[in-house]
């Protein structure tokens, strides 16, 4: 598989200010998740990486000025990697499909393959399921914890949407990329984002939505539709 895409994607005029859920990249207990049925196990890669193009695909790299550190994908689980597999989803291609209890993200491919990425889920990543369209993208974008949030945690009154956020870059929550969750023309405040946090893939957390490294985020922002559909299952996935 190749490095991350330089390429730039116009998506139109997004000039709507963000008025961002509690995404954030806290570590803590982790939420209590409803019971599920036995979750669907992934299919194998159809190729496996070798080192050489693992070292590739989680290298360093700068993107808008900013300086991305590589990931210790060694420290990781292997199956929390970005890889194509066989579409386990059944869904139409351009389909995003979030796969709660197994920690996994596909963007479902023509010819019966999809794109699976390791994801880690906070509260609010348990908190929507059902079907949406991602109706709203950012590069870069900039962090605004809500006022519930900010009553758990006073000290993060300085990113309030009153004092404009926190500014982006590596160190912000939402990371290199956020993909923002629409249904019926309403915003789920559900996102899809990225995260400094390696470690955090494929676990629940105390806060956030639904967080990839941000080298994956990067990888799904440019392969992903305009306007794409999205299902999100809270329990065993379904197959069509």
């Amino acid at each position: 598989m190749s490095p991350i895409s330089r390429r730039i994607f116009v998506f139109g005029a997004l000039s709507a200010p963000a008025i961002l859920a509690g995404c954030a990249s806290t570590a803590g207990t982790a939420p209590t998740a409803r019971p599920v049925a036995t979750p669907v196990v992934a299919r194998r890669p159809i190729v496996s990486a070798t080192e050489g193009e693992l070292q590739a695909r989680y290298a360093a790299f700068e993107d808008g000025g900013h300086l991305v550190p590589a990931v210790p994908f060694e420290r990781m689980d292997p199956k929390y990697y970005r890889q194509r597999v066989q579409d386990p989803t059944g869904e139409a291609p351009g389909t995003v499909v979030v796969d709660t209890p197994d920690r996994f993200l596909y963007l479902v491919e023509p010819g019966g393959t999809a794109m699976r990425y390791g994801v880690g889920l906070g509260r609010e990543g348990f908190a929507w399921e059902g079907e949406g369209v991602i109706h709203w993208r950012q590069k870069w974008p900039r962090w605004k914890p809500p006022a519930e949030m900010i009553a758990r945690q006073p000290q993060l009154a300085q990113y309030s949407v009153e004092n404009g956020g926190m500014e982006p870059g590596v160190k912000n929550p939402l990371g290199a990329r956020a993909l923002y969750i629409f249904k019926n023309g309403q915003d789920t405040l559900y996102r899809l984002h990225g995260t400094p946090e390696w470690n955090s893939i494929g676990k629940a957390v105390s806060s956030g939505c639904v967080r990839l490294v941000n080298h994956d985020i990067v990888d799904l922002y440019e392969r992903v539709p305009y306007h794409a559909r999205i299902v999100v299952y809270q329990g065993a996935m379904a197959r069509a």
